[in-house]
């Protein structure tokens, strides 16, 4: 990883991946050292899954296995804080969205519990202007397809009781997906990026 010209930043997004937050190698620890960096400047941070753990574990939460794997469409539901919150104010209580991880975490000290599902307790937070969101909302059924198709993922997929629809919930996921990613974006724009 090149090193970062951190002040030509003005917020940082991090996927999702097979890989876990507590792997010890090199990019990770990278990644968790810039993490700490943008979220102490008060920088907009966006977490989705694998992110979202990165973000707790910089901020110094227990990232750990879940009970069960959350794979496939399944509710959120919005904790108080999480109706007053100003990316996920106005939504429905559930909404449907997408899940595919084996880890969860413990809400760093400080955090504001956004979100949860029955599977999984901690779906969504904020640290400051880092938000941490352990569910779904950028995929597309394309993408679902090839997830569920690829080979590393074929003992996970064998093991689901109900097949999964990759478009079940997918024009709704899309509206979602418009709503809060925009509404992030516009906290870049507020810190001048």
């Amino acid at each position: 990883m090149a090193p970062v010209l951190f002040d030509s930043y003005a917020g940082l997004v991090l996927m999702g991946g097979p890989m876990s937050a507590n792997d010890n190698v090199d990019y990770i620890r990278r990644e968790l050292q810039l993490i700490e960096q943008f979220v102490a400047a008060g920088k907009p941070v966006l977490g989705i899954c694998l992110g979202a753990q990165l973000i707790a574990k910089a901020a110094g939460a227990r990232v750990y296995r879940n009970s069960v794997k959350e794979i496939g469409w399944a509710p959120v539901y919005w904790t108080e804080a999480g109706h007053r919150d100003p990316l996920f104010a106005g939504l429905n209580q559930p909404e449907n969205v997408f899940h595919w991880h084996g880890e969860t975490f413990d809400l760093p000290a400080g955090a504001d519990w956004l979100a949860y599902s029955e599977a999984c307790r901690h779906q969504g937070f904020r640290l400051g202007k880092a938000y941490g969101l352990q569910f779904h909302l950028e995929v597309t059924p394309a993408m679902i397809r090839d997830w569920l198709g690829q080979e590393v993922n074929r003992p996970d997929v064998a093991e689901l009781a109900d097949p999964v629809d990759p478009t079940f919930n997918a024009d709704r996921l899309c509206e979602l997906s418009g709503t809060v990613f925009g509404r992030w974006c516009r906290l870049l724009q507020a810190v001048g990026a």
